[in-house]
């Protein structure tokens, strides 16, 4: 007797370097779970949701480098997986999911459970195949590995159970090598000339960068010294290119404070650096525009272009620092780090002054979390304002890691993400920020997390409401409809699962609770009682978006609602001295 098709799924994911198999057991995955159980090599970790399966095997991915696994069974099961896979594709991760699908015999027959697995992971992968025979096996797995490696992202295989119990008549595979080293894509020399020439032709140059610059850390910093250039930046690239960086400006968007909007605004020259920032309306469109990215097709992707330079953004950021000659100015450089210090210092009023009333501010949560937390600590954070918190109040080093759900902006991601970041990290320390909307969503699997006694630490910002979605409906002038929510007891929650648990709502309290939930040393869970709508608008409105907050409030007011208009103001405003004046758009006539 020779390998089943399932031994050969069990000893390629090993030879790929997968450690971890996420998913829930049962049905068509049976022969898989029983070859996983023979070889004794793999873990299989039991999650409660398939959802969390794909979740933690991305957050895992991204942590490592390294492919990992996850399944999901016929119909349901491997449906479930769709919302995490796409996160993990947009992430550009190296993940491998098996769809297992009904009996073959079966299949286009509008049977029990079946699906259409090829239409339906369409736009989450970079690989798919239906291995339908022993034969097919070996190869498929391995071509599938290959593509999510070399290519990051989601290979998908779709492998029924009865073909999975199969003899390939092999004794043992033939040799394959996994190890592949990222290319690194060299940028012309022309190209570099070409682009050096308009730096040194145009005086203020603002650097904008993206996760591209996950490996060129210091050679943004180096060049952003020669050219005196402020240095922003998206919220996937803040934990690469933050810290150790005196050029730093922050983000821009609704989520950015001030710096980063200033520097593109003012800039002659905008250097896009390994970005695919999506939102093209705070991208300028007056300025000299050159973009350097390794995959040449999203040059000119978001902005309108003057040079495209394809090639790896340490490499041609190397060429243009020998290249450029250095800037005598810094004035445009000093400008965008005083509106960044002085919107720091309005951020910081709401901690400095956030009070001892009850609920506690979250800003002040926030930031207590970044003080204790340890230097190499690994973020997770759900998508709403729990992002904006960790934009703006988690203070990024060279140890620690922030992921979230930032390409595909999915709620419930914190939890399983932390789940995947803890299994690959044992022995560092993750905190998740959940907000009470995206814990609720997947909370079956805090059992994921007593079951595996992973050390985990879950900060939930309880504050009975969808927050982000709130502000969202202000800014569009929309009275906000259906964003309350009623939220259990978390604390008591996460006790009868078996977590050490606490419920805070007192400002002083907020300190020695993280610390108490730090030193535990399992699975942790602290439920922080925080304000709602807490300065969740930008930092700098743009004139519609005020139009809509007044014309929000205008109707909450006539329908008798002039209450809650009092409260987001209280709450909101806290420091009205401070708050920038956004002139009225020029009249037309």
């Amino acid at each position: 007797m020779g390998l089943l098709v399932a031994d050969v799924l069990v000893e390629t994911a090993l030879r790929a370097g997968v450690k971890n198999v996420y998913g829930v057991i049962g049905d068509s995955l049976n022969p898989i779970g029983d070859a996983i159980r023979r070889n004794g090599k793999l873990r299989w970790i039991h999650v409660r949701h398939e959802e969390v399966a794909a979740f933690a095997a991305g957050a895992e991915a991204q942590l490592t480098g390294l492919p990992t696994m996850c399944v999901g069974s016929a119909g349901p099961g491997h449906l479930h997986l769709l919302n995490g896979l796409y996160d993990a594709n947009r992430s550009r991760v190296p993940v491998f999911a098996l769809a297992s699908i009904i009996e073959s015999e079966e299949v286009g027959g509008a049977y029990f459970q079946e699906t259409d697995p090829e239409s339906v992971f369409q736009g989450c992968n970079v690989y798919y195949a239906h291995c339908a025979t022993p034969k097919q096996a070996p190869r498929v797995f391995e071509m599938a590995f290959q593509h999510a490696l070399a290519l990051q992202g989601v290979a998908v295989v779709a492998l029924s159970g009865d073909t999975a119990k199969l003899d390939t008549g092999q004794k043992s595979l033939a040799p394959h090598s996994f190890t592949l080293e990222t290319p690194r894509y060299a940028p012309s020399e022309n190209g570099l000339d070409d682009v050096a020439e308009l730096i040194d032709a145009n005086e203020r140059i603002t650097i904008f960068c993206g996760a591209g610059v996950r490996d060129a850390h210091d050679e943004v910093v180096e060049f952003a010294a020669r050219v005196k250039a402020p240095v922003g930046h998206t919220l996937r690239a803040k934990e690469f290119i933050e810290h150790d960086n005196p050029y730093e400006v922050g983000l821009t968007g609704l989520i950015g404070f001030g710096g980063c909007t200033k520097a593109l605004e003012d800039a002659d020259l905008v250097l896009l650096v390994g970005t695919d920032f999506p939102y093209r309306n705070y991208l300028p469109e007056d300025k000299t525009i050159v973009q350097i990215d390794s995959r040449p097709e999203q040059l000119g992707r978001r902005s309108r272009l003057d040079y495209g330079l394809a090639g790896d953004a340490a490499l041609a950021l190397r060429g243009l620092t020998d290249r450029v000659g250095e800037k005598t100015s810094d004035a445009h450089l000093r400008a965008a780090l005083k509106v960044r210090d002085e919107a720091r210092r309005k951020l910081d009023v709401y901690v400095r002054h956030s009070g001892t009333q009850s609920p506690v501010h979250p800003e002040f949560v926030a930031a207590m979390l970044d003080r204790l937390a340890s230097e190499d600590a690994i973020f997770t954070v759900d998508t709403g304002m729990s992002t904006v918190w960790a934009c703006r109040y988690l203070r990024m080093t060279a140890g620690r890691r922030l992921i979230g759900s930032f390409n595909h902006g999915s709620m419930a991601n914190a939890l399983p993400q932390a789940i995947g970041a803890q299994l690959a990290h044992p022995d560092r320390q993750v905190v998740a920020l959940c907000g009470d909307g995206g814990l609720t969503m997947l909370l079956g699997d805090l059992s994921t997390v007593v079951t595996y006694d992973l050390p985990v630490k879950l900060v939930v910002f309880d504050n009975g409401v969808l927050d982000m979605v709130h502000w969202e409906m202000l800014a569009e002038g929309y009275e906000p409809f259906e964003t309350d929510l009623k939220n259990p007891n978390f604390a008591k929650l996460a006790e009868a699962y078996g977590m050490f648990a606490l419920e805070v709502d007192q400002h002083d309290d907020v300190p020695d609770a993280i610390t108490k939930v730090f030193a535990h040393p399992g699975p942790a869970l602290i439920s922080m009682k925080t304000l709602g709508l807490a300065a969740g608008m930008p930092q700098y409105p743009s004139w519609e978006q005020i139009k809509g907050f007044t014309k929000a409030s205008a109707k909450l007011v006539w329908h008798g609602h002039a209450d809650q208009v009092v409260d987001l103001a209280k709450e909101s405003i806290r420091d009205l001295g401070q708050l920038p004046i956004v002139p009225a758009p020029p009249s037309q006539g």
